[in-house]
């Protein structure tokens, strides 16, 4: 039993595998025994009798060194545009994790119908639509379509669709797009338009958006972006660091931490402790906004 569960802790390639993974690995573990002692197959459940710690992983925090500054993430973004033949396609991919902190499964799932963008407003004095005052949209989406294989489907797709992670099947996400993602977006669908059946993002045949499409182009972005030094570093190293460079671009720019789970599709402890190194400038921030609490006392 304590072999089993070595292997259930473990990941393929044999490094430890990740705490939410072993958890989810130990519960299948647990139900399967029970039901083999409600028939008869055990006489108790050996998961319940085994003293068992799983091996420590790696600590899940952010690499700051990964995470990019708004001027960096603007360059590499202009950088996908300018690829042909998918660059204008992908960008604003890129964009809603860099500006809304999706998840990649997220984004490449994303339908027409999961936008909601203000309407442009007709300006009298230069006679032409113009962007309202307050541009801020909403993404608002309840499923996510990773990569398992095809040979994990039911209907021999390399994505599968399932609910968010960490979320209730049906349970649904908002997350507010700011002004810079709004116009990426509108722009795009203007230019580009939905795919088939409302994909927002979709692959060059008109197919679903492959990991290896966008991985590619994001390697070509960051050699063409950025610097020598910085390619071989780990800044934006993978698409992901995208959504890291938005979470701690929301954490240090004063946003409760609250609304940043909310939107992240993170609970608070895990947010805070994920991104605990990716925080500057809160102590000062923290005493200035006591400081002016006790005044207003």
């Amino acid at each position: 039993m304590r072999e089993l569960l070595n292997a259930a802790a473990t990941r393929l390639d044999g490094q430890p595998a990740a705490p939410s993974t072993v958890q989810r690995n130990r519960a299948i573990l647990h139900h399967a025994c029970e039901y083999a002692v409600e028939i008869g197959v055990l006489s108790n459940n050996p998961i319940k009798a085994t003293k068992w710690k799983a091996r420590s992983k790696s600590s899940a925090e952010v690499d700051r060194r990964s995470v990019v500054n708004h001027a960096q993430a603007r360059r590499l973004l202009e950088a996908v545009r300018r690829q042909r033949p998918s660059g204008e396609r992908l960008m604003a991919f890129f964009a809603v994790i860099y500006y809304a902190a999706l998840r990649p499964e997220e984004a490449v799932n994303l339908r027409v119908e999961n936008v909601t963008l203000p309407a442009l407003v007709w300006d009298d004095d230069v006679q032409k639509w113009q962007e309202p005052a307050d541009d801020w949209g909403e993404l608002h989406f309840n499923t996510a379509s990773p990569e398992v294989g095809t040979d994990w489907t039911d209907d021999g797709a390399n994505r599968e669709r399932r609910q968010l992670k960490g979320r209730a099947e049906g349970a649904w996400r908002r997350v507010p797009t700011p002004p810079p993602l709004t116009r990426i977006l509108r722009a795009h669908l203007r230019n580009i338009g939905p795919g088939p059946g409302g994909r927002l993002f979709w692959g060059i045949r008109g197919g679903e958006l492959a990991s290896i499409t966008y991985r590619r182009a994001w390697d070509a972005a960051r050699q063409a972006a950025l610097s020598e030094a910085e390619y071989a570093s780990p800044l934006a190293g993978r698409v992901y660091d995208l959504r890291h460079a938005c979470v701690s671009t929301w954490l240090n720019g004063g946003v409760p931490p609250a609304d940043i789970a909310e939107w992240a599709g993170h609970s608070v402890e895990v947010l805070l402790r994920v991104y605990a190194k990716c925080i500057e400038g809160q102590n000062e921030a923290a005493k200035r906004r006591i400081e002016q609490a006790l005044r207003d006392i």
